[in-house]
């Protein structure tokens, strides 16, 4: 069974939560070609629910636009290991 990552968010009210599998979900994802959008967002929640990450539906907002600058950050940092040196 493959070693599922843990990654701790850090919410801007100071809150930190951890959840599995968010580095293997971005990787997909990009793989995949998904645009850094809410709609790519949205997915990486529901794939998060489904590796049995509990979102709050108070707190589902919060968490969209924490994943969604953890994806843009990971396209970019991507996208800059890709540039010639």
């Amino acid at each position: 069974m493959p070693t599922v990552s843990r990654r701790i968010l850090r919410f801007p009210d100071g809150t930190q939560v951890r959840v599995n599998g968010l580095d293997e979900i971005m990787k997909e994802l990009y793989a995949e070609g998904k645009e850094v959008s809410g709609k790519t967002a949205e997915e990486i929640l529901a794939r998060l629910e489904e590796g049995s990450n509990y979102i709050p539906p108070s707190a589902r907002r919060e968490y969209k636009n924490m994943v969604l600058k953890e994806y843009g950050d990971y396209v970019a940092s991507q996208k800059d290991q890709a540039k010639p040196k």
